[in-house]
């Protein structure tokens, strides 16, 4: 054989070998349409993927400044969502689960700090999802940053209305809006007293407190009090004795606060200093948390505050939590306390995020969007379930009490109260 045949044969040999790697003419055609499909199931990479899969869930919240304990109660509830759905392998995602983080940035309790940190979490953190800070005035800032970039923010700390009244598209609230905020006490005092005639209203000057007050003096009048003072002192304000020395000319048999956890203390330490003893004292943010009863000790003792939830609610649901029972186990083993309503609320914001990424089937914003505005569900928390313009005006307040055994127990509505309402408010020179 020939030096030239025997090279040409090498070449064809070698030629043959590749197309058999290569399949040669009896390789199957690929799928139509051009998509890879596996019918061995999934590779390495792919496996590694789904392994990696997370959904990341960014806020900003007042871990410092005026609303720091607040916003303390807040970053718990957020936190042990995601400790309890972890535990289960993260939120499902169609036929695949996705672990939970959070991204959380201390917006100092200023709304324009925590719009800047809601818009790096978007741009530079790319997280999945938004959650709201603590506080009305946040939340405005905020919720139109979300709106800017179309990414959804479900909140659960901020009640005015006028967050909702711009047209947004991706902004719910999972918590009953503020001007409702005091009709439980209203109502509570009435089915103790119908012979109660007055009403005062002293309230901090931003907008989910004057939201909360006007819903009340409306209220109160709707049902045939007198509002004999509404009066407003500056956010930050040390001393509002001249507001508590105009409401005691007026002998009111209701006072009632709008405002949050240290105007509420505030208020109720210069009432003692200056005699004001109303029969009831009842405010929309302070008297539930524990940090209230540690300000003041026996001096907490009969004031009632509006809850958005309590540990004593009859709701049952199949999600993590189960009843408000159960959380409030969870909770307290967690952090030492029984769960204010802020922390449960905050919990419940992400509850109605997992129930519209199952129903979305997908972690697309938009997908989510959607499945947020059509959702209807009923959780631990009560009915999350939104209007057009994204708040939740289907679930109602509660009253809970601060009793003279240095409880807190829910005192209104009658079917979930576990105490009754102690009345009237015992005069401080009595004590």
């Amino acid at each position: 054989m020939s030096k030239r045949v025997l090279v040409l044969l090498v070449v064809l040999l070698v030629a043959a070998m590749a197309l058999a790697a290569c399949g040669g003419s009896q390789a199957t055609p690929a799928p139509s349409g051009g998509e890879e499909q596996s019918t061995s199931g999934t590779t390495e990479e792919q496996a590694s993927t789904e392994e990696a899969c997370k959904v990341v869930f960014g806020a900003a919240v007042s871990l410092t400044g005026k609303y720091a304990k607040e916003g303390e109660y807040v970053k718990n509830g957020y936190e042990l969502y995601v400790e309890e759905i972890n535990k289960q392998d993260g939120i499902p995602v169609g036929d695949k689960k996705c672990m939970v983080e959070l991204k959380i940035y201390d917006d100092e309790s200023n709304a324009d700090r925590s719009a800047q940190l809601v818009e790096k979490l978007i741009t530079e953190d790319h997280v999945t999802f938004l959650l709201g800070p603590y506080g009305s005035g946040n939340t405005f800032a905020t919720t139109a940053i979300a709106e800017k970039y179309k990414v959804p923010m479900v909140e659960a700390n901020g009640a005015a209305t006028k967050i909702f009244n711009r047209g947004f598209k991706y902004s719910f609230a999972v918590l009953s809006p503020a001007p409702n905020y005091l009709r439980g006490i209203i109502d509570m005092a009435l089915d103790k007293d119908p012979n109660l005639k007055t009403v005062a209203i002293v309230i901090e000057n931003g907008a989910f407190a004057l939201e909360v007050a006007q819903g009340a003096k409306d209220y109160a009048e709707e049902k045939g009090l007198e509002v004999v003072y509404f009066d407003k002192y500056a956010k930050a304000a040390k001393d509002v004795s001249s507001l508590i020395t105009a409401m005691k000319s007026k002998n009111p048999d209701i006072v009632l606060g709008a405002g949050h956890l240290q105007d509420t203390i505030l208020v109720m330490k210069q009432s003692k200093d200056l005699g004001l003893s109303p029969k009831v004292f009842g405010f929309s943010v302070g008297p539930t948390s524990p940090e209230f009863r540690k300000a003041l000790g026996k001096d907490a003792d009969y004031v009632v505050g509006a809850a958005q939830w309590t540990p004593e609610l009859k709701y049952k649901s199949d999600d993590i939590f189960g009843t408000p029972q159960h959380f409030t186990e969870l909770y307290k083993a967690k952090y030492g306390e029984i769960p204010p309503y802020q922390a449960a609320e905050s919990a419940a914001a992400l509850i109605a995020y997992q129930k519209a990424i199952e129903a979305a089937g997908s972690l697309d914003k938009d997908k989510v969007r959607d499945a947020l505005a059509a959702l209807d569900y009923d959780s631990f928390y009560g009915k999350l379930k939104f209007n057009e313009q994204g708040m939740n005006v289907y679930k109602p307040m509660a009253v809970m009490q601060n009793y003279t055994d240095g409880g807190l127990y829910t005192v209104w509505p009658k079917e979930a109260a576990v105490k009754e309402f102690l009345y009237p408010f015992k005069p401080w020179d009595e004590r």
